[in-house]
């Protein structure tokens, strides 16, 4: 048969019973070393009282005439049993310097000898001693009764020790009623304290909430997206290693139980996490990621903290950017290939009408121009990416109204660029640049956007953009790079990015990026990217 095993006790049940054993064996403790303490007060002032009743005894004046007399008894018995009675001791013994008593409380011990010790009284000194004699164990003093330098008799005081220990046990139960008190009120707080406990606990004993812990480790570890937990003062309370490497603190750095301000991370970031009020899915840009942010109070009853995850989609958001553009050279193949189909009809309809020569005279003109324009752009830039996007570009602009073009000044060779810039962060900074001037001048008289690169020197790029717009207000060129800022409707997928990815794609390559106000009006925006000793080695390979 098996023996049902007792289920483990939560942790306020184990520190209950901790707290209730330890108080009662201090309560039982300090009973014990009270009664043990009282008791031996009560022996010490038994003998104290025994000295004073044989002292006065000894030396009251009658007591030393009934010695001198044939009867001594006959005079001091009752004198004793009188003192006894007055006193609250227990006997008062009076004999003569032999140990042969002139008084007891039992009249049948008269003239019998002293049951004790008489020696030191005898030398002249009051002494006090625990001694069994005919009232059992009891706690005596005794001393000479002197007539001038003469001991003409000895006088014993006692109390008994069962008198002594009745009165230590009327002591001891009000002791033992106190500490039954103390021991109640302890254990009601107690009480109290574990079940507030138990509510914090969830009633888990030690074993559950240290594999919890374990579990709630690795589960910190495990989770790729950040995680920061704030208290209620806004500081640190728990962040796991994504939250580091999104946030980029130091994985040795020590930051719980700093405020979240003291992060180092961008205002509008900052902002977000000290808000009051959740924050759903809000895109952050950091020194060089795109954040997801989601925020969620800790409350019950009052505010307890802040629960933030955070998610990268710097790569998404660079995808997005991306498949916009596929999208826009989409609808501008889309317009091209109508353009030219148009076109088709034109020449088979002078065919048709027998005017052949201006039918070839039609298609060689626009193949020219088409060609032209490639020639121009392939000539400026040979970078292949950007001549990709430069064309792509082109034709979306030209679909929407605007006129494209590349500067004479612009000159970028093939295998210029050095591989620390990659082609993505390029496409990032100069489609968005294009996108938004196309956006500026759309819509305005002759819109144009004016787009150069070149090398000032073999170890800096410039990529300047510059549209017929109505251009940036000067106060607010610093406002403009900002996440959010726009002057434009904002749409499904948000607006005000562009620039912010600009200025971070800029930043993590340690360019400068800056708007000042064209010659036309509009808005001039200049990218200085460092190529490195990569490309000066590159171009000074290619002059050999």
């Amino acid at each position: 048969m098996r023996l049902p095993l007792p289920l483990p006790r939560s942790l306020a049940g184990q520190l209950f019973a901790m707290q209730a054993v330890l108080i009662a064996v201090v309560v039982a403790g300090y009973a014990l070393f009270s009664y043990v303490s009282d008791r031996s007060q009560a022996e010490e002032a038994a003998g104290r009282q025994a000295t004073s009743v044989a002292l006065a005894v000894a030396d009251s004046p009658s007591v030393r005439e009934a010695i001198r007399t044939d009867d001594p008894s006959s005079r001091l018995q009752p004198y004793a049993l009188a003192v006894v009675r007055d006193t609250d001791v227990d006997f008062v013994t009076i004999m003569d310097p032999r140990g042969i008593r002139w008084t007891h409380p039992d009249p049948a011990q008269i003239g019998l000898v002293f049951q004790g010790h008489t020696g030191p009284a005898l030398g002249g000194r009051t002494f006090t001693e625990t001694y069994t004699g005919t009232l059992g164990p009891s706690v005596r003093a005794v001393t000479p009764v002197l007539d001038g330098e003469r001991t003409v008799g000895l006088v014993s005081a006692g109390i008994r020790v069962e008198e002594i220990s009745q009165r230590v046990r009327g002591q001891l139960t009000a002791l033992l009623a106190v500490a039954a008190g103390a021991l109640a009120l302890g254990a009601v707080g107690t009480y109290v304290v574990n079940a507030r406990l138990r509510r914090h606990t969830h009633g888990m004993n030690a074993t559950e909430l240290s594999h919890m812990h374990d579990y709630h480790q690795a589960a910190l570890h495990a989770v790729r997206e950040g995680l920061l937990m704030l208290d209620g003062q806004y500081r640190v309370a728990l962040i796991n290693d994504g939250g580091r490497e999104l946030l980029g603190v130091d994985q040795e750095e020590d930051v719980v139980g700093r405020p979240v301000t003291e992060l180092d991370l961008p205002s509008p970031l900052t902002g977000a996490l000290l808000a009051s009020e959740p924050r759903v899915d809000e895109v952050h840009l950091t020194a060089d990621r795109v954040l997801v942010v989601n925020t969620s109070p800790v409350t019950g009853g009052q505010r307890r903290g802040t629960v933030v995850t955070l998610r990268d989609v710097t790569e998404l958001q660079s995808l997005m950017g991306e498949l916009d553009s596929e999208r826009g050279f989409t609808q501008a193949l889309r317009s091209q290939a109508h353009e030219a189909a148009n076109r088709l009809h034109t020449v088979v309809s002078l065919i048709e009408l027998g005017r052949a020569e201006e039918a070839v005279d039609f298609a060689t003109a626009e193949l020219e121009l088409a060609q032209a324009l490639t020639d121009q752009v392939v000539a400026a830039v040979s970078e292949p990416v950007l001549a990709a996007l430069l064309l792509g570009k082109t034709a979306q602009a030209n679909e929407r109204g605007v006129e494209l073009v590349v500067s004479p000044d612009s000159r970028l060779d093939d295998g210029l660029l050095p591989d620390s810039l990659p082609a993505r962060d390029l496409v990032t900074i100069l489609g968005n640049l294009i996108d938004n001037a196309v956006d500026a001048a759309q819509g305005g008289v002759r819109p144009r956007v004016t787009v150069t690169a070149l090398t000032a020197d073999p170890s800096r790029l410039i990529l300047r953009v510059s549209d017929t717009g109505p251009g940036v207000d000067p106060e607010r060129t610093e406002e403009v790079f900002r996440r959010g800022f726009t002057t434009k409707p904002s749409g499904p997928g948000g607006r005000g990015l562009g620039l912010a990815l600009v200025q971070q794609a800029v930043a993590r390559h340690g360019g400068a990026l800056s708007v000042a106000s064209g010659e036309e009006g509009g808005a001039v925006f200049e990218v200085r990217l460092p190529l490195g000793e990569p490309a000066v080695a590159r171009v000074a390979g290619g002059a050999g």
